[in-house]
């Protein structure tokens, strides 16, 4: 086996220099997008609301009065949102920025979480070229979990793959062990196994454990992953810790833009594979990757996090799924024995007036105040430092 080996550019602005810099790239891969089909958990709930000034007091009054109420505390656990943005959409928005500001071919790979609804419609819809069918895949393990992108599933054996694999999320019985789908999925050559945002404690169970299950998970199923992933919405001392962690462990580094909202993905592969599927070999048998770092990765993850949070909370009256409002895209199951339903079934209204108006600020935020926001942000920019081929000046 070759040794990993990742070459990290930086976009700086287009212009001739870009495109020469370019030369000999044959397509740009943009990597985890996620659709309307995504399903979102709501976990995270409890632990950013108790952070919020303000919020945190009306939070708790809020889950103490459901607790009198009900005799229960809520399980945000039981309760998912969707991105607003359609599967077309995403794939007309990721090809978009690739072919107008790179001038390259675009590879999309579209990996909701746990569902690959999405990517299967999109093969019926643009029968002409060879969309893949990929999935961000929930991994429990031990006393924490992963999120694993599984991308370019075999077409004939889609469902059943995603079926097992779905097993093993929801722990059932019946569920193959890990190692066993790990296997499965590295015998199709044309599929790339990488684990995403490797260092986020996304479980919340803290970061020694976090580190600990990490390690574990590693030593045993190691010779399964292909790549890590270097996300668009981490900052970028925890990519660069990635990224050492990669080179510790011998595995190339691929970027995975993790969209939820409008805008296109800030962090995209180049490759000198024609094909998506001869892009999972460059990975998985060169062992080479080449990632790009677009200008907007640079700008403050809070103003764009706080976009995304705007894109998600408005109204899409043209929606493709008749979910015109924030409320009609979360969806809770209150215990009452109906399962899940939308939020604006219990709250028709928008709910407690706290609530509205938190909602309205972060709209606002993310809208019509947002280019002040970003002044007011400029100085928290991310600082790039990497010893990187900048691409797009002027020769």
């Amino acid at each position: 086996m070759n040794r990993a080996k990742t070459l990290t550019h930086v976009y700086e602005r287009a212009g001739k220099g870009l495109f020469s810099a370019l030369k000999g790239y044959q397509a740009a891969a943009s990597l985890h997008c996620h659709t309307s089909f995504s399903k979102e958990l709501l976990t995270f709930i409890p632990h950013y609301a108790g952070m919020i000034p303000i919020v945190a007091g009306l939070f708790k009054t809020e889950m103490d009065r459901y607790l009198t109420m009900h005799g229960r505390t809520v399980d945000f656990g039981q309760a998912h949102w969707t991105p607003p943005v359609s599967p077309r959409q995403v794939l007309e928005i990721e090809t978009i920025q690739i072919e107008a500001r790179l001038g390259l071919p675009a590879f999309v790979s579209i990996t909701d979480h746990d569902d690959i609804e999405a990517s299967s419609r999109l093969q019926v819809i643009d029968s002409g070229r060879r969309i893949p069918i990929s999935l961000e895949w929930t991994v429990p393990y031990q006393n924490g979990f992963f999120h694993v992108g599984v991308h370019n599933l075999p077409q004939e054996f889609a469902n059943e793959i995603y079926r097992e694999l779905m097993k093993y999320s929801q722990q059932t019985d019946d569920a193959m062990p890990l190692v066993d789908l790990l296997v499965l999925l590295n015998e199709a050559p044309e599929t790339l196994v990488v684990l995403n945002h490797p260092l986020w404690d996304i479980e919340f169970i803290g970061a020694d454990q976090h580190q600990a299950c990490l390690k574990a998970f590693l030593q045993e199923h190691r010779q399964h992953i292909h790549a890590f992933e270097i996300n668009g919405f981490r900052s970028w001392r925890e990519n660069q810790a990635t990224m050492r962690l990669a080179e510790d462990w011998a595995i190339p580094v691929v970027t995975g833009g993790d969209r939820h909202g409008c805008q296109a993905n800030t962090l995209l592969n180049l490759t000198r594979a024609t094909s998506f599927a001869d892009f999972v070999v460059e990975i998985r048998e060169d062992n080479h990757s080449e990632v790009l770092l677009m200008p907007e990765y640079k700008e403050s993850m809070v103003a764009r996090t706080i976009q995304v949070a705007a894109d998600v909370l408005r109204n899409y009256p043209n929606h493709p799924l008749g979910q015109e409002r924030w409320s009609d895209r979360v969806f809770v199951d209150i215990g009452d024995g109906c399962g899940s339903c939308s939020l604006s079934k219990h709250w028709p209204n928008g709910g407690p007036s706290w609530v509205r108006a938190s909602l309205w600020m972060l709209r606002m935020l993310g809208t019509r105040l947002q280019p002040a926001l970003r002044m007011a942000l400029a100085g928290e920019k991310v600082a790039v430092e990497v010893a990187a081929e900048r691409m797009g000046y002027e020769n």
